[in-house]
């Protein structure tokens, strides 16, 4: 089973989903995961901020801006994120773009648990 916070071996590449701009402190695997999952739903139901809590995986707190932008970097593009986060490193900023690739693949596995 996926589980969107974690990281696993059916988990796609962070990289696939979200592409990041810009991070005042190291993103794990795990932190960019955590992230995208609040961005994809503030995405999915056009809501402007999150907050980010703890889970079982990655202890972070924050919140999640939806900046309401899409941005090309290269071959990637899509809607522009900007996280504030406190991690057991300390605090940061991380702003981040979710992939088309990834708003497809999430929107798949949606659809196919709906099924």
């Amino acid at each position: 089973m996926l589980r969107w916070g974690r990281v696993d071996q059916d988990s796609p590449p962070y990289w696939l989903l979200i592409s990041v701009l810009f991070s005042s402190l190291p993103l794990t695997p795990e932190l960019a995961m955590r992230l995208h999952r609040s961005a994809y739903d503030l995405y999915r139901t056009d809501r402007g901020v999150a907050e980010i809590g703890e889970d079982s995986d990655v202890i972070v707190s924050g919140e999640v801006r939806n900046l309401k932008r899409q941005v090309a970097l290269g071959t990637f593009s899509g809607p522009v994120f900007e996280a504030h986060v406190e991690t057991e490193r300390g605090k940061g900023v991380v702003r981040f773009l979710l992939t088309h690739q990834g708003i497809e693949l999430m929107a798949e596995r949606t659809a196919g648990t709906l099924n």
